[in-house]
């Protein structure tokens, strides 16, 4: 049996490498890639291409990764000052998200993949976090992860993909605020919406934080099983749960 294919959101960003300066260039982390392999599956990049989706119908699953904000007006916001869009990244990875809802095809979003799924949905995020905590908590330095304690809605997608994790990483200034049609089934500890999911398909979930940098990377390990047709790990709890109501930041 073939391994699934999990397509993968990449970045167009100016890179340096061996005598080439600034060049453009599609990109993602290989973490992603690893933690997409080690799980069964096969990765495949797909650059910003708003043009259609037709390349959904050779995928199983589709990861939306992290990287730059989401455009604010996108949810009916003005940027802030410290907000950096990529419109390209935007408009390519909403058309294939809204294919692959259509489909029922698993997704993950991961860190701004999770900011795009509520902003998909009709929700609305917070541009820079420290304004609403005073705090660089969940970004502490460029480049340096933090990390947090982190809850989950009993019998909810979350606490079934990530049982037993009580921390997880952090590198983000934006956060969700609202999770229009998503349902809110995880939070840092200082009320920051650390995990949405849309009950009512097979398998659809964001997550705040970076797994893939991670040693178990669960979420990712998670799609890839929902995208071979085996789902998701079920706990006793009830599977229906709904979380109507988050913290109040």
């Amino acid at each position: 049996m073939r391994r699934p294919l999990i397509g993968i959101s990449a970045y167009v960003e100016p890179v340096d490498w061996a005598v080439w300066r600034g060049v453009r260039a599609v990109l993602v982390p290989e973490a992603y890639v690893r933690a997409v392999t080690a799980a069964g599956g096969r990765a495949v990049v797909l650059p910003p291409d708003d043009a259609d989706a037709d390349v959904l119908a050779v995928l199983d699953g589709l990861l939306l990764a992290g990287g730059a904000d989401v455009g604010p007006g996108r949810y009916g916001q003005q940027p802030h000052p410290r907000t950096e869009d990529r419109p390209d990244r935007d408009a390519g990875e909403l058309t294939l998200l809204a294919a692959a809802l259509a489909a029922d095809l698993p997704v993950l979003g991961v860190c701004r993949g999770m900011q795009l799924l509520a902003v998909a949905y009709g929700g609305t995020l917070h541009q820079h976090l420290p304004d609403v905590l005073g705090s660089e908590a969940h970004r502490p330095a460029p480049g340096v992860y933090g990390a947090h304690p982190v809850r989950f809605a009993p019998g909810s997608l979350a606490a079934r993909t990530l049982a037993g994790v009580q921390q997880v990483n952090s590198y983000h200034h934006q956060a969700v605020a609202t999770a229009g049609r998503l349902t809110v089934t995880g939070w840092a500890a200082d009320g920051v919406i650390e995990a949405v999911e849309d009950p009512d398909r097979a398998f659809v979930l964001g997550v705040q934080w970076h797994p893939e940098n991670e040693p178990d990377p669960l979420p990712v390990t998670a799609l890839v099983r929902a995208a071979r047709g085996s789902g998701p790990p079920v706990s006793d709890q009830d599977e229906g749960v709904r979380v109507a109501e988050s913290p109040v930041l």
